[in-house]
């Protein structure tokens, strides 16, 4: 048994899917890290790092990446593969205040693997809130779904947030080939620019 799914059966609601993402939508989360400059890169809920990687590759050693994961097996393990991430085990819905703890004025992207169906409207409400403080005026989210799960009441919900929060919200393809089938919200500039804008 893999310790993803060692992980998800330990804690359903916290991990909410039996399999780490897939090549194909961990491209397709990370295609908002800049290819150019020093871009901090903000991940919550990297889990066991297939999106981590990702990022890391699209960085290739530029910037600065923040990995932030609530589980402390998952951040011991992602902390001992990729040196090069800060990671920090805590709450993602605390990001702006992590952000600031460390000097960092705003992010210029943020990816998210975070199960926000299985959490529901409050925590998700809160890590959005905590999410457009962090970013930057003309910084992305990018936020996974599951494909099946899209017209559920908490999807829907998760869906209008985020279409009041950013100026503008697109929806990707479905990856079918990822196990869970899955698709991303790409979320750019916040309608309402939190704290961290003005520390820009």
């Amino acid at each position: 048994m893999s310790s993803f799914l060692k992980e998800a059966l330990r804690s359903p609601l916290g991990v909410a899917t039996i399999a780490p993402s897939g090549r194909a939508l961990s491209r397709a989360i990370s295609a908002t890290v800049p290819s150019l400059g020093d871009p901090v890169v903000v991940e919550l809920g990297p889990g066991s790092g297939p999106v981590t990687e990702a990022i890391q590759r699209r960085l290739g050693g530029r910037g600065r990446h923040i990995a932030i994961e609530l589980n402390p097996r998952f951040a011991e393990r992602l902390a001992d593969r990729f040196p090069a991430v800060e990671v920090i085990c805590d709450d993602a819905a605390k990001v702006a205040a992590l952000l600031g703890e460390r000097g960092v004025p705003a992010a210029d992207t943020v990816v998210s693997t975070l199960p926000w169906v299985a959490h529901g409207p409050g925590p998700g409400t809160d890590v959005i809130s905590g999410v457009i403080a962090a970013l930057s005026p003309e910084g992305a989210f990018t936020q996974v779904a599951l494909t099946a799960l899209r017209w559920a009441p908490p999807a829907r919900r998760l869906l209008r947030s985020l279409e009041a929060h950013f100026d503008e919200v697109v929806i990707g393809r479905p990856v079918w080939s990822n196990i869970p089938p899955a698709l991303v919200y790409y979320c750019r500039r916040p309608a309402v620019p939190g704290p961290a804008a003005g520390r820009v």
